[in-house]
């Protein structure tokens, strides 16, 4: 199983790692899947550069030896998902596709580098675990929650090109492609970008694992996960409510000798998905299954 640190979730849902949770047993034996078998055998992770693939949104770069330079820097960097966490993420999103469950996906539309604090990855977990604890409960189902961040960066454009004032230049597409500064530096397509992309990744994961597993989504504190701007609204007192309620649960639980404190209760899995628009940089970042060799 070839694992890149974007598409999984993509991947994973589209049926393309081999899953058959999500190929409909009527199709299993079609020419359509005949063929798409056939496209998986043969992927690999620099198959988006064959002759007879067009990949759109692609930047143009000034030297392809520079661009070399940064994708070999990026294949000997640490994996930032790891076959594991695949694993168990496509165990549950099976269990979503016959309907046992929700996916919950949020997060920005870009990241940025001038953006990027611990405070803002945290009010996103916050408010991603509000929104799932309130689909859970009203659901009575379990919720998959993928955040859109960690390598979130690329922006599709719909010209190549922007022009002010007479001036010509490369279209913004990212902070890990160019800059925004409307300038013929800033917006010079910079593969050097998709590292610092990559370590900005890194970062995010490292935070996002440690409030997961760390005791910040331990139910107990379901109270504390409002944010201050919603403290003193309607919706902020609905939640507010709907807490009330589940600390009740959790007390009746507690009662009748459940452990609360369990793992289960304590800590979640939060996964982490973004458009791959930025392919060079996803053929980097792709990695086999370490205890599967595939």
């Amino acid at each position: 199983m070839n694992l890149s640190a974007s598409i999984t979730a993509f991947l994973l849902a589209s049926g393309f790692t081999g899953g058959a949770a999500f190929v409909p047993s009527s199709l299993t034996t079609s020419p359509q899947t005949t063929r798409l078998n056939a496209a998986v055998k043969e992927w690999s992770p620099t198959s988006w550069t064959n002759d007879d693939v067009v990949a759109k949104q692609m930047p143009e770069y000034e030297s392809q030896e520079e661009l070399e330079d940064a994708i070999q820097t990026l294949n000997k960097k640490a994996p930032l998902v790891f076959a594991g966490e695949v694993r168990r993420l496509h165990d549950q999103l099976a269990q979503v596709s016959q309907g046992q469950g929700f996916v919950l996906m949020g997060g920005d539309c870009a990241e940025s580098f001038k953006e990027f604090n611990v405070n803002h990855i945290r009010d996103t977990f916050q408010v991603m675990m509000q929104m799932a604890l309130v689909l859970t409960f009203g659901s009575s189902q379990p919720v998959v929650k993928i955040g859109r961040m960690a390598g979130q960066f690329a922006k599709p454009r719909s010209t190549p090109m922007e022009e002010k004032d007479g001036v010509s230049l490369p279209s913004y597409r990212g902070d890990n492609v160019n800059c925004e500064e409307f300038t013929a530096e800033g917006r010079r397509n910079n593969p050097n970008l998709m590292v610092k992309a990559y370590d900005q990744s890194a970062q995010t994961l490292n935070i996002l694992r440690a409030f997961s597993t760390g005791g910040f989504a331990d139910i107990s504190r379901l109270q504390a996960w409002n944010l201050d701007f919603v403290e003193d609204t309607d919706e902020g007192s609905r939640y507010r409510n709907l807490a009330t309620k589940v600390d009740e649960s959790m007390r009746f639980m507690k009662a009748i000798g459940i452990d609360t404190a369990s793992q289960e209760f304590t800590t979640v899995d939060f996964y982490t998905a973004h458009e791959c628009l930025l392919l060079p940089y996803e053929q980097a970042l792709t990695r086999k299954d370490s205890t599967t060799g595939k």
